[in-house]
């Protein structure tokens, strides 16, 4: 019954559509006949504006004909559902009908025998650790001496030099120091004999040189590339974090590389090289293989899974990702086996013999063996010995391979500094490598090599004797080198700048999209490809560049990280701070060209910009300070910009002067719901003289939109209602211009509660924290927020946590208590409603907003942390539910996809903390509970129900690792989270082992929201304003689960430093979750379909060209066949899947 009547009611709503779209078309054809008749008398100016009110009408149409189409595709997509849940309801099949289409079920992806899932490898592993011997965290190697006879041993020693951009060092000083004696030394060197090699990885680095040299050592270089002499491996601007790093800035930081070399050195890069990152994730290796490299090196791996990969050898595989059934993403990687990349621990099992082969550790230099035995330089008398001992431990490493072709690397931190360095490596080897060659009983050729040496080695071999790499799935987090030194500290270490990061992130990608359709608007506007000459294009572009090398220099694995010395973090920080600025300027000015409704009108002035923040940032380490905008019955603009594909409703906030206040939308004068509530000085002191108003805003996808606040008649704005709360000592609170109650009588007692459409929360009265939550489904979950201390181990001699290692104290976590109960603010008004919790060391609120669309189903999560004042200790934030997830859990790699975590017993405390970027979930047979964040930060899930997130960390003492200092630096530092409880519906079945799930449709458009927020700016209150009109460049949203990555404006390849015509449109198409459908639906559609349309997607927008590339948009890596110049343009966008398209905006 209900079927026939939503399919009655889908004819019925269809049919509406087409006789109203008809009888528009029917009035159009006699309105423009009439003015045909009429045309023949009408001066100009009639002509024009009859012209342009036609020209509205039109647009009116098209909108209506798209919101027609996007009812006919939801009605088609709906019954396709309709009729598959009714097909696999009349199987038996026990699956809701609401299955949602394109949705991705959960699955265990099998391959073969062969295949290595991590998450097994970690239950079969014992994570004992006993004594290996000479390789003391593995085994004894064993050969008889035969095994080369039939196939000799390839070997590649393969020179390199790991150049940190930035650690004890800033970037600056080590380029001085060390770095361009380095690359300096490289061309001499190289240069005087053929047979020596060298990679290098870091582009950052070797950018800065080139503009240092002069053209004659330009072509030196291209000549020593060309030659393969000097491989340039990976190409990214860094050797990035894997674990903290979002994807978009992962991709931003491999485009600059890669762009570089393309434009200066006409190649690209095909081996990747990560041999310091502190663990590894899959979705680098997705990058990897999307900008084209087929092969790549790591090294930081959990010793206990490299011993047991090296007994079964599979240290070289195909990494595949754990959603991909095809071969599509697979790319061969090598695990280096040992302890480090540094040469004693690179030559063979033995340190204490690999050491004697690092020739910069000679008698007499600076660096010696720890193992007591120097190396000897190579003469004819020792020559034999020497090459015979160097033999047996590569002859014991290459056991661990499944080929005889045999990768060592030659290298360590800013080696080859010194032009005597190069001489003692490359002399003693060549003497080495000659007595190989002059004795083939021996069964080796060596020789210097590249990666690509290697890797072209490697596969002639494999595919001569018919083997196969093993494929494997999972990611290489949390790494420990040794004992229980598990690496999970730096997940949280420096949150301040972690959070810094996804600010200038998200500013940077919201002002790559304005600033590439202004480019695009003012070509239009003009008729032709320049700018118009007032506009700053070439400086804006500069900033652009300038802020995504800085947001790309901050991937780095010692900045990000949170692992550099105090003065290289401040100067990061001031980076990241100079460019959030920057692209400001460019925001502002890219905004004012859009929203001018007569462009005659554009004038630049950088003294005195046309728009301003609503917020200032004052230095790189302090929070964010929102401007009071000063009203008055004349009108001050507010622009608004959503940076987001989606059609969304979103709270704006800005801080005024009065306490009353109204808000329309500039273009109908309709008014905004609103409310105003106090800016709290104090916990319990209001200002006199600031004020926050608070309104709904309806925002179209990328859109400019116009709003104006005008000072209103006293008490006629909605005023937020205060409530406070404090245990056995009642606060005084200061507010003359709220009202302020305390409670009375069995409400003191009773818990304190907030609701809106969708969810109802609980809160402890005497803490405020959260206790309950119950959806309008009937869904009730108890989620408990606690807070907890961990401290670290006791003892003189003990290793104890510091900016790498979390190495909690025996107690374990501590339940976070103070003296005195915390002040506990309720505040209840028509825009939101929230619960403030002050203790000492953090503000924690608790926040519902009253929408009606998706915005609404989230709670809001915010703290502000302070533990200067305290010794080595770490604050965590924990939520307590009644999931019933066992002891699996899921949180997310760099944003980009999630990976099911398992926490063990076997494994110490510190081991089953994992990396989160923005998000994580728990889930059973019929609710999910995902904690969605703006900040990279640790996430555990130690008990049934539990998930938690650790804050900050404040810690004395060095951890042994290099950096030689604590984290002591910290600061008052913001996080922010939104809370989602699902119904999940037929997710009962559980999927067996390692089941790969993503986040609900719901939870990727929450999380779209809170990683980019909408962007206030503030015209001046000058009368003389011009006329704006709001700019909204897409006709609908984007589909629900299509992310614009980015629209990032390319570099001119004639004209240096200035942006070109061309854009790359970066698309990821998301994998959500069957078992949870957001009810009611959002406003975005979906389809099972993998084909979309690019010039239906972005209308009205048109593309002159439009042509697939790789991700890093490399001209070679362009699809011509895919370059079709004339719509319509289908593509295909697979589920999970990144698409990248070089195009040009007509």
């Amino acid at each position: 019954m209900v079927m026939k009547r939503s399919r009655v009611l889908a004819v019925l709503v269809g049919g509406v559509f087409c006789v109203a779209v008809m009888s528009l078309y029917r009035m159009l054809e006699l309105m423009q006949g009439a003015e045909l008749q009429r045309g023949g008398d009408t001066p100009a100016g009639q002509v024009d504006e009859d012209l342009s009110h036609l020209q509205e009408k039109i647009d009116r149409l098209e909108r209506l004909l798209s919101d027609n189409n996007r009812l006919v595709a939801t009605l088609r997509d709906s019954l396709v559902n309709r009729k598959a849940s009714w097909e696999t309801g009349r199987r038996g099949a026990n699956v809701s009908s609401d299955t949602l289409s394109g949705c991705r079920l959960a699955e265990e992806m099998k391959d073969g025998t062969d295949g290595v899932q991590l998450l097994h490898v970690y239950d079969l592993l014992t994570f004992d650790n006993p004594d290996g011997g000479a390789w003391k965290q593995g085994f004894e190697i064993r050969y008889q001496g035969n095994e080369w006879d039939e196939m000799p041993l390839e070997l590649f020693l393969v020179p390199h030099s790991h150049n940190d951009p930035g650690w004890l060092k800033t970037f600056d000083s080590y380029y001085q120091d060390q770095t361009k004696h380095i690359l300096n030394n490289m061309l001499i060197k190289l240069s005087e004999d053929h047979r020596r090699k060298m990679i290098w990885a870091e582009i950052s680095y070797f950018s800065k040189w080139w503009n240092d040299i002069d053209e004659q050592k330009r072509e030196m270089v291209k000549r020593l590339v060309g030659a393969g002499q000097l491989e340039l491996v990976t190409g990214g601007w860094v050797m990035p974090d894997e674990a903290n790093s979002h994807y978009f800035a992962l991709l931003d930081q491999l485009m600059e590389g890669h762009q570089w070399l393309q434009k200066h050195l006409g190649v690209r890069p095909s081996s990747a090289w990560a041999v310091d990152p502190f663990g590894h994730s899959p979705s680098m290796t997705y990058l990897l293989k999307g900008a084209g490299l087929n092969n790549m090196v790591i090294q930081r791996v959990h010793y206990a899974v490299k011993k047991h990969f090296a007994r079964q050898q599979t240290l070289e595989f195909l990494w595949r990702q754990s959603w991909d059934s095809s071969p599509r993403s697979d790319i061969t990687c090598h695990m280096m086996p040992f302890y480090s990349y540094d040469v004693p621990h690179t030559c063979g099992p033995n340190p204490a013999v690999c050491c004697q082969f690092d020739f910069h550790r000679l008698p007499g230099g600076r660096v010696f063996c720890p193992w007591r035995i120097p190396p000897q330089p190579i003469t004819e008398q020792n020559v034999r010995e020497r090459a015979l001992l160097l033999l047996d431990q590569y002859r014991q490493k290459s056991r661990l391979f499944r080929s005889p072709v045999l990768l060592v690397p030659l290298g360590d931190d800013f080696r080859f500094t010194e032009s005597s360095e190069w001489d003692a490596q490359f002399r003693n080897y060549q003497k080495l490598f000659d007595y190989f060659e002059q004795h083939p009983e021996l069964h080796i050729k060596a020789r210097f090599g590249t990666l690509s040496d290697y890797f072209e080695a490697l596969h002639r071999r494999l595919n001569a004797a018919g083997t196969t790499l093993p494929t494997l799935r999972g990611d290489f987090f949390t790494y420990a080198d040794r004992d229980d030194h598990y690496w999970s500290g730096f997940f949280t270490s420096r949150p301040f700048y972690k959070r810094l990061d996804r600010a200038l992130e998200s500013t940077l990608r919201a002002t790559e999209i304005l600033f590439s359709l202004t480019l695009a608007d003012m070509r239009r506007f003009r008729g032709d490809s320049h700018l118009v000459a007032d506009f700053p294009g070439r400086e804006h572009f500069r900033r652009l560049t300038e802020a995504r090398r800085n947001l790309a220099l901050f991937q780095h694995h010692d900045a990000v990280t949170g692992t550099a010395r105090d003065p290289v973090v401040v100067d990061y920080g001031t980076r990241l701070f100079h460019s959030i600025l920057n692209l400001r300027q460019v925001l502002q000015s890219s905004a004012q060209w859009l929203l001018l409704l007569d462009k005659s009108q554009y004038h630049h002035d950088q003294s005195k910009p046309f728009l301003q923040m609503d917020d200032v940032m004052s230095a790189q380490d302090a929070l964010p300070q929102k401007t009071p905008l000063v009203l008055s019955d004349a009108p001050r603009s507010l622009i608004i910009f959503n940076p987001t594909e989606q059609l969304r409703t979103s709270v704006i906030s800005v801080v005024i002067d009065s306490p009353d206040a109204r808000v329309v939308e500039a273009e109908t004068g309709r008014p905004m719901t609103a409310q105003i509530s106090a800016v709290w000085a104090e916990p319990s002191r209001a200002s006199a003289d600031s004020f926050q108003l608070s309104f709904v805003a309806e925002l179209p996808p990328l859109s400019l939109a116009v709003y104006h606040v005008t000072k209103a008649p006293a008490g006629s704005a909605p005023r937020v209602r205060y409530t406070f709360h404090r245990h056995g000592n009642p606060p005084t609170v200061r507010s003359e211009h709220f009202q302020v109650s305390s409670p009375q009588g069995p409400e003191a007692d009773a818990p304190l509660s907030l609701s809106n459409k969708h969810i109802q929360i609980w809160s402890s009265q005497e803490t405020g924290l959260l206790q309950k939550l119950r959806l309008q489904s009937g869904l009730v979950r108890q989620v408990q927020v606690q807070f907890l201390w961990y401290g670290t181990r006791s003892g003189v001699n003990r290793d104890k946590s510091g900016a790498y290692l979390f190495l909690p104290g025996e107690e374990g976590a501590q339940l976070y208590s103070s003296s005195e109960p915390p002040l506990v603010r309720v505040s209840r008004g028509p825009v939101f409603s929230d619960i403030t919790s002050c203790f000492r060391h953090f503000t924690h609120t608790l926040r519902l907003l009253h929408l009606d669309g998706h915005a609404g189903k989230s709670l809001e999560i915010s703290n502000m942390v302070d533990i200067r004042s305290e010794v080595n200790r770490e604050l965590a934030m924990r939520l307590v539910s009644d999931v019933a997830n066992g002891n699996r859990f899921y949180s997310d790699l760099n944003g980009f996809q999630m990976q099911q975590r398992r926490t063990l017993e076997k494994l110490p405390l510190q081991a089953n903390f994992y990396p989160m970027t923005s998000a994580s979930f728990l889930q059973d047979s019929s609710s999910r509970l995902s904690l969605l964040s703006a900040q990279s930060q640790a996430v555990a899930s130690l008990r049934p129900g539990e998930l938690e997130v650790v804050l900050d960390r404040r810690l004395q003492q060095d951890d042994n690792r290099g950096l030689g200092q604590g984290v002591t630096d910290n600061k008052m530092t913001a996080s922010l989270y939104h809370l989602l409880l699902e119904d999940r519906r037929g997710g009962a079945q559980e999927v067996g082992g390692a089941s790969v799930e993503h986040l609900s449709l719901l939870a990727h458009l929450t999380s779209l929201s809170l990683c980019h927020p909408p962007i206030t700016m503030v015209a001046p209150s000058d009368s003389q304003l011009p006329k704006l009109r709001p700019f909204r460049p897409l006709r609908s949203s984007l589909p629900c689960d299509v992310h614009l990555l980015n629209l990032r404006t390319l570099e001119d390849a004639q004209e240096a430093e200035s942006p070109s015509q061309e854009v790359a449109l970066l698309l990821h198409r998301k994998g959500f979750d069957c078992s949870s459908a957001p009810e009611p639906m959002p406003q975005c559609t979906w389809s099972t379909h993998e084909e979309v349309n690019l010039d239906d997607l972005f209308s009205p927008l048109q593309f002159r060209s439009v042509c697939r590339s790789g991700l890093t948009l490399l001209r070679e890596h362009d699809k011509p066949e895919s370059a079709r110049q004339q719509p319509p343009r289908i593509t295909r966008l697979r589920p999970m899947e990144i698409s990248a398209y070089r195009v040009e905006i007509d």
